[in-house]
């Protein structure tokens, strides 16, 4: 995959501290409290997934100028690598992760794709990583589980495989990718509307396994579109002792996603534009 290294200057913590005093009503709200999902009954388990075709579903998404807001961000090795959305931290001057109430750290470099919605960081700030699978194959109708801070505050959202899409992304880029769509199948409980806020976050299997990147989102359809795991396996580094996994289900997702955001291998990620 084609990539764009963009190196950025350490941001000083004083610049930090007052961006988290602007953030602070966000990060108030965001408390950690094992919130309910409210669920439909899945379909039955399908066939695997086929590979591209030609007749695969069209999703045209507009991306306006840059400007500052926040998405979630993952850990995907011990060396202070996260993964993000590349429409997250596309045309930011300063980039950082959440680190806690009321404090931040910088990113120092990150680098985007050309080809698909997705973006490497690169930090000092280390934390654990997520287990991933990118090659294993994947089923329709399948439950995936999708972690981070919708709205800005800790929420998850769980959705169904409906199959392979190609996401049209026109405006401050373009690109043409393979997707994967979910139909939505429940999120927490009070969550309403725009899911904003939750583009990069990790899109989990069954198993526990990270297999994507969250890169966009229809509230009004139902639908959650992320990369797919053959644009994701590229950015994961190898590792001599990968992280175990922990099977998730709906009526525990609640409980894993706040396990993951409270160890900060899920956390905010921030983006200023000066």
């Amino acid at each position: 995959m084609g990539k764009t290294r963009r190196s950025k200057k350490q941001v000083s913590p004083p610049d930090w501290l007052v961006y988290a005093f602007a953030v602070g009503v966000i990060l108030a709200s965001a408390t950690l409290n094992n919130q309910s999902i409210t669920t439909l009954k899945p379909p039955p388990l399908g066939d695997a997934l086929l590979d591209v075709q030609p007749s695969d579903p069209r999703i045209l998404v507009d991306i306006g100028p840059p400007g500052s807001g926040a998405g979630t961000a993952f850990s995907i090795d011990d060396t202070g690598t996260w993964l993000t959305a590349r429409h997250v931290v596309d045309g930011c001057d300063r980039v950082g992760l959440i680190a806690g109430t009321s404090r931040a750290v910088s990113v120092d470099a990150f680098e985007i794709s050309q080809t698909s919605d997705s973006a490497t960081l690169k930090t000092r700030w280390i934390r654990p990583a997520l287990p991933t699978d990118m090659k294993s194959p994947r089923r329709l109708g399948e439950i995936g589980y999708f972690f981070g801070f919708p709205q800005g505050r800790p929420g998850e959202v769980s959705g169904t495989l409906l199959g392979r899409h190609n996401l049209i992304t026109r405006g401050r880029y373009n690109t043409d990718e393979a997707v994967l769509a979910w139909a939505e199948l429940g999120r927490t409980r009070g969550l309403k509307g725009s899911l904003g806020g939750l583009s990069g976050a990790p899109a989990f299997d069954s198993d526990g396994e990270v297999i994507g990147i969250v890169a966009a989102q229809s509230p009004r359809r139902g639908r959650i579109y992320t990369v797919a795991p053959k644009s994701v396996a590229p950015l994961i580094p190898s590792a001599a002792n990968p992280p175990r996994a922990r099977a998730i289900s709906l009526n525990i997702s609640g409980q894993e996603a706040d396990r993951y955001r409270r160890d900060r291998r899920i956390t905010q990620v921030i983006c200023l534009v000066d």
